[in-house]
């Protein structure tokens, strides 16, 4: 009876994983996908310095990536003059995009293992 009552709670268990992975996976494939843009942008944008990303538009890429990357310059100065900051972000969620939602990443790895095992 034991053994029964354990294979339930597992099965009900893999049943939860198997609904809730998916939409977490790509919710924060699509999280991190967007955040990546968003330092690429950043990217681009100290080439231009004459941008005033507190105006317009500009402000959609400001927002949500100024808290980081001022928080980061405090620890790493411009390397001859070239705000590296971005570059480091983009490096730095790139890796954990990766790790958590590319084909071998661990989210999706869990997806891969619950999908395939007896319900």
């Amino acid at each position: 009876m034991a053994v029964m009552e354990q294979t339930a709670a597992g099965g009900d268990s893999l049943a939860l994983l198997r609904q809730v992975l998916p939409p977490v996976h790509l919710v924060l494939g699509l999280l991190l996908s967007g955040w990546t843009l968003l330092f690429l942008f950043r990217i681009v944008l100290t080439w231009y310095p004459q941008v005033d990303l507190s105006q317009g538009l500009w402000r959609v890429v400001a927002i949500p990536t100024e808290p980081l990357l001022a928080a980061t310059r405090r620890v790493i100065a411009p390397i001859g003059g070239v705000d590296v900051t971005p570059v480091i972000w983009l490096g730095l969620i790139s890796l954990v995009r990766e790790l958590l939602v590319g084909q071998q990443g661990l989210i999706t790895q869990v997806m891969i293992r619950a999908s395939v095992l007896p319900a």
